[in-house]
This record gives C-alpha cells, sequence and structure tokens, in this order.
C-alpha cells in the first residue's frame, strides 16, 4: 500500500514538474470536450452534420444511381471537359490552391472506406478515348463507398450519417495528427521538437508504427513505406504539393520549438512542445481564416464576435464535397520548380526535361523523396515554385491530371476525379441544387441558361440532355461547378469555416481561454504564411510576395508562363493490377498436395504395412520349427529354367538307384521327380552357344528340364555321369545340339504344361458333359510336336494327385490311380481318365459302390476284408487331417458291420458293400470326382444341364424334431432318406430361393451339396408376393433398426440444424461486415461444415467413453440407445467429420482465392483484427493464408493428421499393423489441441468449439480417468497354455469388485510387450469362475509375440509368468442372450470366445434353477477343422454333461471336408451317421452335437426355427466371426423377416 502511494506521488511531481510552465487548458489531440456541453462536437468520428435531408434514393442508404441520375463519367465528360492554361480571375496561387488542400485535411477526413464494403462503380461508357479506347463497353471503375456512423441508415427517421475520421476543428491535427498516441509517434521527445530524418528538415520516413497511407505510386507502380513520410494526417503524402505543405509546418513547429529552447533553456520538453503546438496551431488559424479564405473566395470573412457554445461546428457533407471540388478546378496540370533568385528550374522527365513537375505523375510519388541531400532543397523550391505560379481559373473546367488520371482506387491505377466526387456526392446523399441554393438563400434556378450564361451552349444541352431537361433534378456538384460566379460553393465553404471559428473554445481570440494575451493575439494576426515560408525555406524575404496566396503584378518572381498540359510530360496510362498474377501454380501446386496427402499417407502406411509383414513373417518363421535337411549323396548342382518371364532357381540334381531323376532345393526338399525306366530313350539337347552351358532333358509326358550351368566342364560332367548311369541300367541316351534360344523355345515348360492339362480337362468334360468343343476350347500350339504331345497327353502320379488336390503319396490318390492305369505304365491316358470320369458324372449309386469296391480290392480277389474296408476308411479320413484314431477307425468300421447284420462276417462281397450303402443312394447318385480347378466350375458357365445343377444343390440332412410318442435317447435323430420327408418339396423351395448355388468361380474348390438342418413343421406356411415382401421387410428392418435410425436421424437433424443455423446467419444475418457479398459460397461451405465439425469432433467422444457405455446398457436407455452401435456409429460420425472437413478445406480453398484476389480496403473491413487499410491495396498471397496465419498452418497439419488417422484406421491396416493404427489414432488429442487454436485465432468469427466440446470432453476424461486407474494395477496370470491352431489360453487373476457378464469383453496389455499397447479381447470364462480367461489367437505381430512369451522355452528362462494390465469390462450386444426366449449363437473361427462364457453361464444359471427368460439356444460353431479349436470341445462337452434339460442344441459345422474330394466326403458322411447311431457322439467331435460337412444353410435353419417355436415372437440372433458369414447370417435373417412370422434380431461382431 505504501509502496502504490508512494509510486503515485512520484509519477504526480514528475508530470507537474515536467509541464510547470503550461497554465493553460492544452486542447485534447482527439477533438473531444472542446464544447463542455457537447463533449464529441468536432472529435474524431463525429458524424456530420446535414444541412438538409439526406437525398437517398430509399430515404435511407442506398444511393442514387442510374438511369436515376446520369452516368457519373458521361456527366464528368460535359461538366468538366475543357482546355486547360487558364488563370485564376483573382490570381489565386497555386500555393493557395494545395494550402486548401492541406486545410481540409486538417478538419476533413472522409477517405476511410466503410465496412462492409459497399461499391457506387462507374461505368465507363464504350470507346471512352481513356478507360475504353478498345471500345468494349465492359470497364468498370470500382468506387467504395466511405465510413458511416453504423448505428444511422436503419430507418428513414435516421438515415445514413458519415463520420469524420480526424478532429473537425482547425487544431493543427494534420502536423500533429487526430490522437495523443499518433502526436507521440510524430514526436522526437528532444527540445519539443517532431522527430526527423537524418538531414533534420524533413520527416521521419514511415516505420510502421503511423497509419500513414501507402497508395502505390500510378505511374510506376511502386509502393511500400518508401518516401512516405510520418505526418499528421495520413494522406499527407497524397501528393508532393501537398506533401510539401504538410513539411512546411513541420519545419515550422521544429521552428518555433528550437527558439523557444534558447529563448527557455529550463523549460521541459514538454513544455517546448506544447507551447510550439500553440503557437503553430493559433497561426495556422489565423492564416487559414485572415489570410487564405479571403483570398480563396474573394470576400471578407465576418469578424470575430466571441465563443459560441451553442453553435455546432460540425462539418456538413455539403461542405466536404463544395471545397473539394471548388478546389479541384484551380489545380494545374503541372506546379513549377523555383530556387533562389527566382530561378525556374527544369525538370527530368521521359524524353527530355520539361518546364514544371507534372501533377499526374505525382502522386504517391516514391522517386522524388529520396534520401538524399538535395532532397529539402526540393521540398523549398515546390513551396516556392507554387507562391510564385497562378492557379487555374475558376470555372467548371477541371484539367485531365484530374479528370482523366487521377489515382485509381483497387485494381486501377487511373480514374476520373470528377466522376469520383460525383459519386461520393450520391454518397454522401447530397441535395439537389436547388435545395442547396434555397438553404442558403439563393434563388433557385429555374432556366438551364440562367445556370452558366458564360459558357458554351453546347455545354448546357449535354448537361441539360443528362438531367433529361429536369432543372429540379439538377445535383448540387454538377450545378455548383457549371455557375458563373461560383456563390453557392462560396457560401457553403464560408458558413463552414465561420461556424468552425465561432464554434471552437480553443480559438486562438477566444479571450476566456487563456490561450493568448492581447498582444500575443495581435502577432499571431500579423503572421502570415510568408513568413512561415521565410522561416522554413532557403528563400530570400524579398524574393515572396506580400501575400504568397495571390500574385499581383509587380510582385517578384513571375511565372515563365501559364503552364498547359502540352507544356509537360505525357500522364503515365492506367494499369489494372492482377492480384493473382504469378500466383497460379503455386495455388494449384497446393491444392495437388492438399488432394494428394491421403495418397501420401497411403503409401506411408503401405510401406508401413510391408515392413511389419515383414516382420511378422520372421517372427512366424522364428516360431516355426522348419528344420532345414541337408543334401545328403551325390548331387550336382545347377540353375533350373523355368521360362523367358520367370527367375532361374538353384537346384541339385540326384540320380536315384530306382532309375529315378530327382531335382532338390538347397533344403533337400523334392521338387520332382523324373522317372527314366519308362522312356524307350533318353533325349538330351545341349546349346552350342559360346559356353555351352545349357542342358534340356526332354520328359514327354510331363514338362521338360532345363538346366543351366556355370561352366562347360560342369555340364560335361553332368552328361557323363548321366550317360553312365543309363548304360548301366541298360537305357539309351540320344544327344543333339541347337542353339540356346531354339533350345529354349523348344523346351515345353511347366507353365506350358498348365496350358496343356487345362485343355486336357476342359476337352474331357466336353466328352463327358457333352459340351460344344468349341466352347472347350481348341489346341492352339506353335509346332506340330506341341499339338501332338497335348492331345496324346497322359497325366502323371503328381499331375493326378495335383488335379485332386490331395498329396501324391495319399493312400486314396493310389487307390484310385491304380483302378485308372488300365496299362499299368505310371500315366493315365485320356481314355483312361475318361472311363472312370463317366462312372462319376453319369454312373448309378451301383456303379460308383462298384468302382469304390475295386479301388480297395487291393488284391483283387473280389471280396473286400476288414483291414482292407479300414484301408479305405482310413483313405477318407486324411481328409480331416488323420482326426481319428486307429481305435475309433476300428470302431466305426465294426459299427457299420454290425447295423449291416454282417458282425459275423470277415470279408464283403460287392452285394455286401453295396446293401451296407442302401440308406445313402441319393448321396451316392451326386457324388462326382472333383477335379481341382476344374469341379464343373466351368461347365457351370459352359451349358450344364439345369437337372444337374439342380441335383447338386439337393443334398439335404434332416433333422427332425424328437416326436412325442416316440422318444429316443438319441435327442436329435438323424434321418437319411429324402423321401421319408414329406416336406422335401418345400424345403428344395428354399433351396432355390434362397439361392444356394455353387459358387460360380473358376479356379476354385466348389461344395458339390450343401448341409439344410430342417425342423418338422408345426404350421402351414404361406408366401406373400414380393410387394408384400418387400414392404415386410422394410418393417422389419425398421423394427430391428428403429433406435439406430432414430439415433442416426436424430443426430443428422441436428447436424444439418447447425449447418444450416451457420450458413444462414453467415449469410444474412451476421453482423455487416461483407463477407458474404464477398464469398457467398466458400463462407456457406466453410462455415456451416466448420460448426458440423465442432459438433462431430466433440460428441464422437461419447462414442468411446466405453465405461460410461456400459454402465448405461444396462438401464432403461438402452430401449432407446442402441449403446452396442457405438462403435459403429464412431466409424460412421468420423466418416461424416471427414466429408464435412474436406468441404470446410474445399470452402476455404475458395476464401483463400477470393481474398488473394480482393483489395486490402475489402479485406480490412472483413479481419479488422488482422488487415489495416493503409492504401496500398494489395491483399496477401494465397501462401500467407495457408503457411502464415494460425487457422492456416493449424488447418493444414489438421489435415495431416486427418489423413493419416483415416488412413491407418482402415480395416486393412488396421489388421496388418493394430499398433500402427493404435498410434496414429491416439494423435487426437494432437487434433482436439489443433482445432481449438485453429478456431481461437477468430479470424472469421469468435471461437465456438467449446461450446459443444466442454460437455463430451469432461465426460470422456472421466470415462479415461477411470480406465487408467484400472490400467496401472498389475493382474497376475494363473495359468498359460499354448493350444493348437496358434490359440493362446490365459488365465488369470479377477480383480476385487470385477463384475461382469457373459459375452463381455476386456483390453489387456502384457507389461512385458509395453504397457501402452492394449488389445481387445472377450472374456471367456462365465461370471461365476473365481478367475477370468481369455483365449486368443496369434494372427498379429502382438499376439504372436504373446503366444511366444508364454511359451515353455520362453517361461523357463523367466521362471515366472508376465503380467497383465486389464481394463473393462465393456459390454457389447452378445450379452442380451438371455433377452430373448431362443436365441441363436453363430460362431466362426475364433468369434467363438463369447459364446463359450455365454454356454459355461447358461448352463451354470439352469443348474442352480435361476430364473431366466431364455428357454433355449442353438449354438452353430462354423470351423474349417474340429482341430482348429479343440478347447471349445472341451467345453461344448462340458456343456453337454451339465445340460440337464436340455437348454442347448449344438451343430458343428467342418467347412473343411466339403472343399475336398467328394467320393471321399460321402463316405465320411455315411460313417458320420453309422457312428452317430451306435455310439450316439459324432466321429470327428467326440461329442452329441450334431455334425455336418460343408457351410451352414441360414435360411433354411432359421425357417425351421420359426416353425419350431412359432408362440415366439422375437428370436435373438448373435453372430462373431469372419465378415463374410455375419453377412451371411444378416441375409438370412433379412430374408425370413420378409414374412410375417417370427422376427429374427441379429446382432454381429466382426474380428
Amino acid at each position: 500500500m505504501i509502496l502504490s502511494l508512494t509510486v503515485v506521488l512520484l509519477v504526480t511531481w514528475s508530470l507537474g514538474k515536467a509541464q510547470e510552465s503550461i497554465s493553460w487548458e492544452v486542447q485534447r489531440y482527439d477533438g473531444w470536450y472542446n464544447n463542455l456541453l457537447h463533449h464529441n462536437r468536432g472529435s474524431v468520428g463525429a458524424r456530420l452534420l446535414r444541412l438538409l435531408p439526406a437525398n437517398y434514393a430509399d430515404g435511407v442508404y442506398q444511393a442514387l444511381q442510374e438511369p436515376h441520375v446520369p452516368n457519373a463519367r458521361q456527366l464528368s465528360n460535359a461538366v468538366a471537359r475543357g482546355p486547360s492554361g487558364l488563370p485564376s480571375r483573382r490570381n489565386t496561387t497555386v500555393l493557395a490552391v494545395f494550402f486548401g488542400f492541406h486545410v481540409l485535411s486538417d478538419i476533413l477526413g472522409t477517405e476511410k472506406p466503410g465496412c462492409p464494403a459497399e461499391f457506387l462503380n462507374i461505368h465507363i461508357p464504350s470507346g471512352d478515348l481513356v478507360f475504353d479506347p478498345a471500345g468494349t463497353g465492359d470497364v468498370v471503375l470500382p468506387f467504395q463507398r466511405i465510413h458511416w456512423a453504423t448505428e444511422t441508415g436503419q430507418s428513414p427517421n435516421s438515415p445514413r450519417e458519415q463520420t469524420n475520421e480526424v478532429t473537425g476543428w482547425l487544431d493543427g491535427s494534420s502536423i500533429y495528427g487526430p490522437s495523443h498516441s499518433w502526436s507521440d509517434a510524430l514526436r522526437s521527445f528532444l527540445g519539443g521538437q517532431l522527430a526527423s530524418g537524418p538531414s533534420g528538415r524533413l520527416p521521419r520516413e514511415t516505420d510502421g508504427r503511423v497509419p500513414m497511407w501507402k497508395a502505390l505510386d500510378p505511374s510506376t507502380g511502386q509502393g511500400g513505406p518508401r518516401g512516405i513520410y510520418d505526418l499528421g494526417n495520413a494522406w499527407g503524402n497524397e501528393n508532393r504539393f501537398l506533401q510539401a505543405e504538410s513539411i512546411a509546418w513541420f519545419r515550422y513547429h521544429n521552428h518555433l520549438a528550437a527558439k523557444l529552447a534558447q529563448e527557455h533553456p529550463n523549460w521541459s520538453d514538454e513544455d517546448l512542445f506544447q507551447h510550439a503546438r500553440k503557437q503553430v496551431i493559433a497561426t495556422f488559424q489565423s492564416i487559414v481564416l485572415y489570410e487564405w479564405l479571403p483570398t480563396l473566395l474573394g470576400r471578407p470573412i465576418p469578424e470575430y464576435k466571441g465563443y459560441q457554445q451553442h453553435l455546432d461546428p460540425s462539418l456538413s457533407p455539403e461542405f466536404v464535397a463544395a471545397a473539394g471540388q471548388f478546389l479541384a478546378t484551380m489545380v494545374p496540370p503541372g506546379v513549377y520548380k523555383r530556387a533562389h533568385r527566382c530561378q525556374f528550374q527544369k525538370v527530368p522527365g521521359p524524353g527530355g526535361s520539361y518546364p514544371a513537375v507534372r501533377l499526374c505523375n505525382s502522386y504517391w510519388s516514391r522517386e522524388s523523396t529520396r534520401l538524399q541531400q538535395a532532397e529539402d532543397v526540393d521540398v523549398d523550391d515546390l513551396l516556392l515554385g507554387m507562391s510564385s505560379q497562378i492557379a487555374e481559373r475558376e470555372d467548371n473546367i477541371v484539367v485531365e491530371d484530374l479528370q482523366d488520371y487521377w489515382y485509381g482506387p483497387l485494381k486501377y491505377s487511373r480514374t476520373d476525379y470528377v466522376a469520383s466526387w460525383l459519386q461520393r456526392g450520391r454518397d454522401l446523399g447530397l441535395p439537389t441544387y436547388n435545395q442547396a441554393r434555397e438553404r442558403f438563400g439563393l434563388e433557385p434556378l429555374q432556366n438551364w441558361s440562367d445556370l452558366a450564361p458564360h459558357l458554351e451552349q453546347q455545354v448546357l444541352e449535354k448537361v441539360a440532355a443528362l438531367y433529361a431537361n429536369n432543372t429540379s433534378g439538377l445535383e448540387l456538384l454538377p450545378g455548383g461547378m457549371l455557375e458563373v460566379d461560383g456563390s453557392l460553393f462560396s457560401a457553403i465553404i464560408l458558413d463552414q469555416f465561420v461556424r468552425l471559428r465561432d464554434g471552437d473554445r480553443f480559438w486562438f481570440e477566444n479571450t476566456k481561454n487563456g490561450l493568448f494575451t492581447v498582444e500575443e493575439t495581435r502577432n499571431i494576426r500579423n503572421t502570415t504564411f510568408r513568413n512561415i515560408l521565410a522561416a522554413v525555406t532557403h528563400a530570400d524575404p524579398k524574393e515572396l510576395q506580400p501575400c504568397v496566396f495571390v500574385w499581383r503584378e509587380g510582385d517578384p518572381c513571375p511565372q515563365p508562363q501559364q503552364l498547359t498540359a502540352q507544356h509537360l510530360a505525357n500522364c503515365t496510362p492506367m494499369t489494372v493490377l492482377d492480384y493473382f498474377k504469378g500466383s497460379g501454380a503455386g495455388f494449384g501446386i497446393i491444392i495437388v498436395v492438399l488432394c494428394c496427402l491421403p495418397l501420401v499417407t497411403l503409401f506411408v502406411a503401405w510401406i508401413v504395412a510391408v515392413l511389419r509383414k515383414r516382420d511378422f513373417k520372421k517372427l512366424q518363421k522364428k516360431q516355426g520349427s522348419s528344420v532345414r535337411r541337408e543334401v545328403t549323396g551325390e548331387v550336382i548342382h545347377a540353375m533350373e529354367w523355368h521360362g523367358p518371364k520367370t527367375d532361374s532357381s538353384p537346384v541339385y540334381i540326384q540320380l536315384q538307384a530306382d532309375t529315378v531323376l530327382k531335382v532338390l532345393d538347397g533344403r533337400g526338399s523334392v521338387l520332382r521327380s523324373i522317372s527314366l525306366k519308362v522312356h524307350q530313350r533318353v533325349e538330351v539337347v545341349l546349346s552350342s552357344n559360346k559356353g555351352n552351358k545349357a542342358l534340356l532333358l526332354k520328359s514327354p509326358k510331363e514338362y521338360d528340364l532345363v538346366l543351366l550351368f556355370s561352366e562347360e566342364a560342369e555340364r560335361s560332367n553332368f552328361v557323363g555321369k548321366l550317360r553312365g548311369y543309363l548304360e548301366e541300367r541298360g537305357l539309351d541316351l540320344h544327344m543333339s545340339e541347337m542353339k540356346e534360344q531354339s533350345l529354349m523355345k523348344w523346351a515345353v515348360t511347366q507353365e506350358q504344361r498348365k496350358q496343356i492339362l487345362e485343355t486336357f480337362f476342359r476337352h474331357l468334360f466336353a466328352q463327358v458333359l457333352e459340351i460344344d468343343r468349341s466352347d472347350a476350347g481348341e489346341l492352339n500350339f506353335e509346332s506340330s510336336q506341341k499339338a501332338k504331345e497335348s492331345l496324346t497327353c497322359e497325366l502323371s502320379r503328381v499331375e493326378f494327385a495335383e488335379a485332386l488336390g490331395l498329396k501324391a503319396d495319399s493312400m486314396f490318390v493310389d487307390s484310385m490311380f491304380s483302378l485308372a492305369d488300365k496299362d499299368s505304365n505310371g500315366y493315365i491316358s485320356f481314355r483312361e481318365f475318361l472311363d472312370i470320369l463317366v462312372v462319376f458324372m453319369k454312373g448309378s449309386p451301383e456303379e460308383k459302390s462298384k468302382v469304390m469296391f475295386r479301388m480297395y480290392d487291393i488284391d483283387e480277389n473280389g471280396f473286400l476284408s476288414k483291414e482292407e474296408f479300414l484301408r479305405m476308411l482310413r483313405s477318407f479320413i486324411e481328409i480331416s487331417n488323420n482326426c481319428l484314431s486307429k481305435d475309433q477307425a476300428e470302431q466305426v468300421t465294426e459299427s457299420m458291420f454290425w447295423a449291416s447284420g454282417f458282425q459275423d462276417r470277415d470279408e464283403l462281397t460287392w452285394e455286401d458293400f453295396h446293401y451296407m450303402l442302401r440308406d445313402h443312394d441319393s448321396e451316392l447318385r451326386l457324388t462326382q470326382l472333383c477335379v481341382k480347378g476344374h469341379c464343373l466350375s466351368f461347365w457351370l458357365l459352359k451349358g450344364v444341364p439345369e437337372v444337374l445343377k439342380q441335383n447338386l444343390n439337393n443334398r439335404v440332412s434332416f433333422i427332425k424334431k424328437k416326436e412325442p410318442k416316440e422318444r429316443s435317447s438319441i435327442p436329435n435323430r438323424t434321418i437319411s432318406e429324402e423321401e421319408k420327408d414329406p416336406n422335401l418339396d418345400t424345403m428344395s423351395h428354399y433351396i432355390e430361393r434362397d439361392g444356394q448355388e455353387l459358387r460360380k468361380r473358376p479356379g476354385r474348390k466348389v461344395n458339390q451339396y450343401q448341409l439344410h438342418l430342417y425342423t418338422e413343421a408345426q404350421r402351414k406356411k404361406y408366401e406373400r408376393n414380393k410387394v408384400q415382401q418387400k414392404i415386410q421387410e422394410f418393417k422389419r428392418f425398421i423394427e430391428n433398426y428403429r433406435r439406430h435410425i432414430v439415433c442416426v436421424v436424430l443426430f443428422s437433424a441436428i447436424t444439418a440444424g447447425v449447418f444450416v443455423e451457420r450458413a444462414y446467419y453467415y449469410a444474412f444475418a451476421s453482423p455487416s461486415t461483407g463477407i458474404a457479398q464477398t464469398t457467398f459460397v466458400g463462407i456457406i461451405i466453410s462455415r456451416g461444415s466448420a460448426a458440423c465439425i465442432s459438433f462431430m469432433y466433440s460428441y464422437i467422444l461419447l462414442t468411446m467413453c466405453r465405461n460410461l457405455i456400459t454402465v448405461l446398457r444396462e438401464t432403461f436407455l438402452n430401449h432407446y440407445i442402441p449403446f452396442d452401435a457405438a462403435v459403429d456409429f464412431h466409424r460412421w460420425v468420423a466418416m461424416a467429420a471427414l466429408i464435412f472437413s474436406v468441404l470446410h478445406t474445399a470452402g476455404h480453398v475458395v476464401n483463400v482465392y477470393i481474398f488473394s484476389i480482393t483489395p486490402l480496403s475489402v479485406l480490412s473491413c472483413l479481419f479488422s483484427s488482422v488487415f489495416t487499410d493503409d492504401g496500398s491495396q494489395l491483399p496477401q498471397k494465397y501462401y500467407w493464408w495457408f503457411f502464415q496465419t494460425i487457422p492456416g498452418m493449424t488447418g493444414v497439419l489438421l489435415l495431416v493428421i486427418l489423413a493419416v488417422m483415416y488412413v491407418f484406421a482402415t480395416h486393412h491396416f488396421r489388421r496388418v499393423s493394430f499398433q500402427g493404427f493404435w498410434i496414429t489414432h491416439h494423435l487426437y488429442v494432437l487434433l482436439y489441441v489443433l482445432v481449438i487454436i485453429h478456431g481461437s485465432y477468430a479470424l472469421i468469427q469468435q471461437p465456438r468449439f467449446y461450446v459443444y466440446f466442454i460437455i463430451p470432453a469432461l465426460i470422456y476424461s472421466a470415462d479415461k480417468l477411470l480406465s487408467l486407474s484400472r490400467k496401472k494395477v498389475e493382474i497376475s496370470v494363473v495359468k498359460a497354455e499354448l493350444l493348437p491352431s496358434g490359440v493362446t489360453h490365459l488365465q488369470f487373476q479377477r480383480p476385487q469388485d470385477f463384475d461382469y457378464k457373459s459375452g463381455q469383453w476386456v483390453r489387456i496389455a502384457c507389461v512385458a510387450l509395453g504397457t501402452t499397447e492394449y488389445h481387445p479381447f472377450t472374456l471367456t470364462s462365465a461370471p461365476h469362475e473365481d478367475t477370468l480367461s481369455l483365449h486368443i489367437r496369434a494372427v498379429g505381430p502382438w499376439t504372436t509375440r504373446l503366444r511366444e512369451l508364454y511359451s515353455p522355452e520362453s517361461l523357463g528362462l523367466i521362471n515366472k509368468l508376465p503380467k497383465l494390465y486389464l481394463d473393462g469390462p465393456f459390454g457389447e450386444g452378445h450379452q442380451e442372450w438371455n433377452k430373448f426366449e431362443v436365441s441363436v449363437l453363430v460362431g466362426g473361427g475364433i468369434g467363438v470366445t463369447p459364446f463359450a462364457s455365454i454356454l459355461k453361464d447358461l448352463v451354470f444359471k439352469s443348474s442352480i434353477s435361476s430364473k431366466l427368460l431364455c428357454k433355449k439356444i442353438y449354438f452353430i460353431w462354423v470351423t474349417r477343422t474340429q482341430r482348429q479349436f479343440e478347447w471349445l470341445a472341451d467345453i461344448i462337452r462340458e456343456v453337454e454333461e451339465a445340460d440337464r434339460n436340455d437348454l442347448v442344441s449344438v451343430h458343428i459345422y467342418i467347412t473343411q471336408l466339403a472343399e475336398k474330394f467328394d467320393l471321399r466326403t460321402t463316405m465320411l458322411y455315411i460313417c458320420e451317421r453309422h457312428f452317430q447311431k451306435v455310439l450316439n457322439k459324432s466321429l470327428f467331435t467326440g461329442l452329441r452335437s450334431i455334425t455336418h460337412f460343408g457351410r451352414p444353410p441360414f435360411v433354411p435353419f432359421f425357417n425351421s426355427l420359426q416353425e419350431v417355436h412359432p408362440e415366439v415372437q422375437k428370436i435373438g440372433v448373435f453372430s462373431c466371426g469372419p465378415p463374410g458369414m455375419t453377412k451371411s447370417v444378416e441375409k438370412a435373417c433379412r430374408q425370413l423377416n420378409k414374412k410375417d412370422q417370427t422376427y429374427f434380431a441379429h446382432h454381429y461382431e466382426n474380428f
């Protein structure tokens, strides 16, 4: 407190000390409080005072324009056009004229454009000699309306009123500035002087501290601060002559300050400055009122009668226009420069020297005011030259320097001064000429001839014609210009200056203000502008006339002649600036770069994916236990040539004792075996080229072997060994030579062999199915030799096995090959293959069973022993990866013998064998021979009979509901006879309607039949027509997704509303900044989309509040909001936000382009906090908006972040590199930071993002903090087990208060693998269990490393189980299984994990008699092979044992079996049904559950449920697995929901 008081006292004392000699009230710089009753009169920003009502088109603000008033340029030409060189009638000097402009700059500042920018453009008539010499008629000179009081112009009671941007008093504001800060910026604060440049006689060049107007030099196009001085008036540098007047007063102040400093050396800087300022202002007032004004008007000024407080001295719009136009008629085309001794100087210019400085080339000049030694002399010469030069006559004529070459606005370098002032008068709402005359007591105009009798009649006729001969419509400015005596302009000007004098409390003659004594006042009155010039220039007072504002005969230094335009340099013609010149290429490149950001990110993501895949493969190789076998025995190294477009590979050739040549790879694996004993003669062709490196070994019934040796000696060594090898075995070797190119052309490569086999199979099937040969394809090879090879093609055992998709050493291949190879030559010919194919394609069940009998009758004794039957069964079992043990296979054999009554026999005849298959004629009838890549997939496109197609789809397995009267010990008994089911026709109908045909994919294995689960009907079905089905489907869709639809519609409506509100606001309702008029489309798109982005990016956080969602889904809100669809909604919102982000960017691209071509005067209105209109008009370049503004830079960074986040979040990259997705998605923190910064700059509007962001951010933060509090608790792993198929089973402690429901999921991180990477997994433990368990399949880098970490080898090194971090549990749709009376659970692959928990939970609750809504559960397990997830089989076994109430019905679909060989699948099917009959459990899984082959037919299955549970209105379907499977389930649900029966509500989750 004491310290603060001390500081205040010191400041007060210092200020008092600084102003100890100032005894008067110091006049404010901004004009306030001059009038103590009306404080703002004459202040900066005060309104102009209308002497007459505003004359606007609408009475409010709209200016009069064509056709109500004449075209401004035409009127200018009619009124002001004429010859220059006529001297002033009163011999007024040019110094008086530019002194007048300086006086106007002191009291008047209306040049500032208004905001929002409004234009009254001047349309140039076609063929205008100056502005449109080409006669295009398209030239429009821009004219911007001046600043107005924003509270006016709203109604006829308050029409628009313009404001004055400087003080309205004669207070020297043109010298000291219109504000205290401006004045301080001009001061040096040394000796009371104004700051000067290096010479001390010129002001300081502007450095930006003072807002000086810096318009472009129209003659050179130069701009910038160079040559612009800091003066009291922003427009003080408009031309060199006005600048010289301002410099004269600058010098006079410093002259007085220096003089006072000498007289009063003890005065402070402030004392000196204020005394000098007071003296300068008083002198300025005296000269203006008592020397300059009488000279200008040619009449005396009324005497001063004292200060009149109630007189309003405010400037009038009439004075603003009249004064400027009155002075403009007296401006000469050039100005003399006079040195001492009356020497008029020549002025250099283009093409020579000229007698005077041309006015039109002196606007905003940057050349002549260079800092040089003679600069101050230049100012003196101009002042002295103007004092000797006679001004133009006071008439209507304006020189062409103003009328045609006035400095132009915006992008035009020239404009028409007169036309501009005519438009300014309309902008000001000036009254008509007659109204103004009446206001000042003058007679109104009655006849055009009375207006200007001194003018030519032609001028008046033109003017009268433009106003349609209506004198009452004549405007103030043209009327005043045409007057013979200028009485109206004189009256307006005199009235204004007298009011300024009499209403100024600080007028120097006011004895009551205490400024001056009577003596001081008398001295001021006696000071003339001649005294000022004598004090501030080098001129000899004798060379100056007594009154420098007029030159009379006999005065010193007369002008050489009255100047005309012909005496001077030509004016630089008009140029039009192109603001966007040179920017097109760069702007386009930026747009392309922005568009390519996703592509660049995609490329980066692709590189990351490639690297991750490579690392993952390395990890898999490290995990795998592939043992590299070394090549043993005597081998020969060579390179095998595979073809012209395939790289050669290193191989080892080994000659075996059994006359077989083997080709091995580097690990010793056999790539190929060539039997030489079947060849009559081994043919070898050697290359004869230099080096002799190639060798061709012909293999007539296979593809050839081409070897490349590094040296000829190696090849010779191989040939020698081969010859000796063949001679020992009695085989001939035939050798020949040819060029290497011919050798390779003649060789049959593996690819050519494939083409031969393709043709082989095409023609083979064409024979069997009677297809046109043209459809099968003709043989077409280059040489007759190759054509012959194709026609005589025979399959080797390897090719035969490959065709069947089996291994060459398979027992089934061995049996089938032996059966087909009738001539026992080791190959199957076309005819041999055809014979066996016909049996399987067209044969009867008896023929097919006979073939199978012969295949396995090894000793060909006509009997099939039990050993041979067991061999047959084992060959079938190969398809299921030998899933059955030997004991199981023997048990199946015994059961089948027993079921057929052959338990006492050791051998079967064919009749016995066929009898054993008696129940399966239908299956045998449809059994095909599936050739890999040709299993009818091609022929289904080529004309296979429709009957055959249908038959292929009718392979049906029916499971009937248990009859009440006939209870069996088997829960679901299998019935295999089609003819026993009365509903077969209905079933076929569903098959056909569902379109379950063979997939027409050439080159893929095709299922030959579908297994359809069906339950006996309870009521009669009925169908609707397609229209009714569509309506029902739509109704069911609405019913199933009503919550989703409502939420999406509501969210979309809010988004649309936000967009429309912002778009409408900026288009029509925003504060008048003019931005909508500048960039209407761009601002609507950018602001509307910005609001949508703010809304979406804020509320998308709620979709990731997992803990909140888990809690809320248990409340009543779950009936209205689909919380299970949070992730899908997250994706939907993200994609919508991305679209709006692109729209936002596109809108700003449009904005940036428009802003880059918008003049600064408009931009300063749009962005007042960023731009200041300094007259330069040059807008910022496009790159400034992109890279030098906060919104631009953050916007570009946001686009980069969005591109990275969205690309890495796509399904593909998420699967390839989850860690990449995890890391990039955490950029959301930076995203929100940048969004906040992006909007906080308030370039267009105040920040609004927080309005949307605060609430979601707080909720999300709380949810995140809850997760973080759990994540940091280490969980001990109790048990880790590596299961088959890459599944890792983890059992770990259950944290306290960890309550969850079956079907929920958690996120875990492994401490040993890093605590930042969390992965989601579904719990496989049930809620009643004491521990938690997960089954994690190793499909990616993290899960693979996790499996490696918990392997016995790793655990042996660390001697403990690594701990986990746990986050969760989180809810999902699967946990709602218990809310349906009947639920169907469909699990595919590792997607069965949630159902493991559900099944265990269900059985437990059932066992304790817990009240359950769910009465029945159907579990469908789809797996490639039952060994893939054997751990689930254990869980199902537990469920079966504990399920005493028959709650669960399990069906297992093994998809691998249906994709192999149909003959074996048929036999396995038969064996499975026998095994099920006998032991009441599956042959493959050992479960009581039904095992099916192929993919589940969901439509018939769901249809069965509708019939079995007619009382149930809604069945819940829960699927989890690959997208293809869940889509099939969804499709089936939709198809069944078309009917007005039980409704299927589908919930799914993909992995």
